[in-house]
């Protein structure tokens, strides 16, 4: 079901500062509901672990298994690609479903650490980070080292989705719909 203010929604989330464990560093990310209703329908991802991080390209995270190679979709079945080619991976804090192909989308998602036009057409881009993008929590999460491909690029240290919480924006109404990203 579409919510028609769907653009006035925000995810705010919270990942484990692995320097000092007690600190939490929030991000909020902007969601893209009306071009992109079924990418962008709330959900509860609670305690999920970033599975992959590549410095330089991006960080992926929603497998609650935690492997990389779990997670279903909130509709049962993986469900349609909604790429828009307004939608352009031209930009750090990106976010976009994972895939393995065509229509295959499920609950795995990446942040880009950096435009990554090869991308374009071939993932759903469904939001964008606005707090915490740019020398904040996703600075942080990149600098964390990774394993090597043999060991999934996962990163050494573990990094916890730790809550998102969905809110409404106090400030849609001064919010510019400048193509969404």
């Amino acid at each position: 079901m579409r919510n028609e203010s769907c653009l006035n929604y925000f995810i705010q989330y919270r990942h484990l500062n692995v320097c000092n464990p007690a600190h939490f560093s929030r991000r909020s990310q902007k969601v893209f509901c009306e071009a992109v209703p079924q990418a962008s329908e709330p959900c509860a991802l609670v305690d999920i672990m970033m599975v992959a991080s590549f410095i330089g390209f991006m960080t992926q995270t929603g497998d609650p298994t935690g492997s990389g190679k779990g997670g279903q979709s909130i509709y049962g079945e993986p469900y349609p690609d909604e790429i828009r080619s307004t939608f352009k991976f031209n930009n750090r804090g990106l976010v976009a479903f994972a895939n393995s192909g065509s229509d295959s989308n499920r609950s795995q998602f990446f942040i880009t650490y950096a435009a990554t036009p090869h991308l374009n057409s071939k993932y759903t881009i469904f939001g964008r980070v606005i707090d915490g993008a740019e020398n904040g929590t996703l600075d942080a999460i990149e600098r964390v080292p990774s394993g090597t491909q043999k060991e999934g690029f996962r990163p050494k240290h573990d990094i916890l989705l730790k809550e998102i919480t969905i809110h409404s924006n106090p400030i849609a109404s001064k919010i510019v719909r400048d193509n969404y990203v």
